[in-house]
């Protein structure tokens, strides 16, 4: 098992890639905090991996809100004794539409859940990774940090800026044994926010629109994501940080 004896937490893991992610964890042997706001999704994802054998507790947790962070985090050292993995997949964005009729609200949410949650993260979890020697990030990005696709402008402005972030924090941390990578999913029509992206409904016509920016021919899935992360999150990837891995079937070369 890949991830024998390590405590993570994963956010935004009531559905879609954080439920991949979550339960792939928890297959490798991790004991999983599952966070999410939605408690009722988040329940089930930490029972289902509970009746599969694995090792979950589902925790509350509104990833913009410091608060939440530090119970967060408490939470999981008192779940399984350790932390060591912190994965940031929560997400939020504006539906598709012109720059100019994206509201301030708007605005200030999508780089609270994206950004500000990235940095709460850091401020709770960095000091438990020191204490213990060290520890990993992995931050989910998205394809749309780096080609970014009209009627997104803040949202892929958003995801550029964990980007960096991570690379940045990579540098800063890397003296502490902290690694910190992300990972670039491209377009899945399996994720809640799918129609959010494409601007409307999820037909078969936009199914084939999408498809057609992806040279492998297919959609990330879920697992495709949880692969990923389980990579630099495993002892694998030891000397892997600052890195970001497109899982995105060549979207973006």
């Amino acid at each position: 098992m890949r991830l024998k004896g390590k405590g993570a937490i994963v956010t935004g893991a009531g559905s879609g890639f954080g439920e991949g992610i979550a339960k792939r964890f928890a297959l490798e042997g991790a004991g999983v905090t599952v966070a999410d706001v939605n408690d009722t999704a988040g329940r089930r994802v930490a029972g289902e991996i509970s009746t599969a054998g694995g090792k979950a507790v589902f925790v509350h947790a509104d990833v913009t809100r410091s608060q939440d962070w530090a119970s967060l985090v408490g939470a999981a050292q008192s779940a399984f004794g350790r932390l060591d993995i912190v994965v940031n997949n929560a997400g939020w964005t504006h539906r598709k539409k012109p720059y100019a009729e994206v509201t301030e609200a708007e605005f200030d949410k999508i780089y609270a859940v994206n950004v500000k949650s990235v940095y709460l993260s850091a401020l709770h979890a960095l000091p438990v990774f020191r204490k213990l020697g060290g520890g990993c990030f992995v931050n989910v990005a998205s394809t749309a940090g780096l080609r970014p696709r009209p009627g997104l402008t803040v949202y892929n402005s958003s995801k550029a800026a964990v980007i960096l972030m991570s690379k940045s924090m990579a540098a800063e941390f890397g003296p502490d044994k902290v690694r910190v990578n992300c990972v670039n999913p491209v377009f899945s029509p399996d994720t809640g926010l799918s129609a959010e992206f494409a601007g409307g409904a999820i037909t078969e016509e936009v199914k084939r629109m999408y498809l057609a920016t992806i040279p492998l021919g297919r959609f990330s899935t879920p697992l495709d994501v949880a692969n990923a992360c389980l990579y630099l999150a495993s002892d694998e990837a030891a000397m892997v940080s600052g890195s970001c891995i497109e899982v995105d079937g060549a979207r973006c070369v």
